[in-house]
């Protein structure tokens, strides 16, 4: 099997090397002012099809509520604002993506999400949040981001410097299926062009890996298997504590 996936990633690599060209030569800044409007039509049906699994992560957030003030909630890649429908009342939300098309799809999220109050939007990629101070957040949420930035593990420790002491980070990504499965198979086959349509995902990290490896005093983590495409399937969902 290892051999026929090699020989079909080859072949798919060759079909996507129009996408390598123009990512070379530019042309695929194009495709990231078109993105935000596609994932805003996307999200609104993993929302959906995901409804219950998030609405159980998120009911864990208030318990992380300082005594005074309100929840200091920030959301990596905030994307259209997807995750704010499951927030408690009253949290302060700040906003990171670093595709700054995506706030005119944010700023619909919040016209209807009037129980929540709004920092700010930072354009920011998830491994450098210098504009954030050291421990000024309660919580941080981060949804189906971790399969596209460069360094999951930067990533992580960016967390912990943000949060609080006893702060939480909130997760849900999808991950590589069992080496084993045809599911594994496909994920590796179609990740070259897989890639170029999802903006810098990969359908083939074993994500819970860095989880394990931040150095969290408390790691609260489970491996499902989402309602959604058989390649986005595999999932994990939890949260992590300072």
């Amino acid at each position: 099997m290892a051999l026929l996936m090699r020989a079909c990633t080859l072949l798919v690599q060759l079909v996507t090397l129009p996408l390598v060209i123009a990512e070379v030569v530019g042309l695929y800044k194009l495709y990231k002012r078109f993105f935000p409007f596609l994932m805003y039509k996307i999200s609104a049906n993993y929302n959906v099809k995901m409804k219950e699994q998030k609405r159980e992560l998120f009911r864990g957030l208030a318990r992380f509520s300082p005594p005074r003030g309100p929840l200091r909630v920030l959301e990596i890649g905030c994307g259209s604002g997807a995750n704010f429908e499951h927030y408690p009342a009253g949290c302060k939300i700040t906003c990171t993506d670093p595709n700054p098309h995506f706030e005119q799809y944010l700023q619909k999220s919040m016209k209807i999400s009037e129980h929540l109050n709004y920092d700010r939007f930072m354009v920011a990629p998830a491994e450098d949040l210098r504009q954030v101070e050291d421990g000024s957040l309660d919580v941080v949420v981060c949804t189906l981001v971790l399969c596209t930035v460069q360094n999951p593990d930067k990533v992580l420790q960016e967390v912990k410097r943000i949060l609080r002491e006893g702060g939480a980070f909130f997760f849900m990504e999808h991950v590589v299926a069992e080496e084993s499965s045809w599911t594994y198979f496909f994920q590796h086959v179609l990740q070259p062009f897989w890639y170029y349509c999802g903006d810098g995902c990969e359908m083939n990290r074993a994500t819970w890996l860095n989880m394990e490896q931040a150095g969290f005093s408390e790691l609260q983590l489970r491996h499902i298997q989402a309602p959604i495409s058989a390649l986005i399937k595999p999932h994990i969902m939890g949260y992590a504590v300072k």
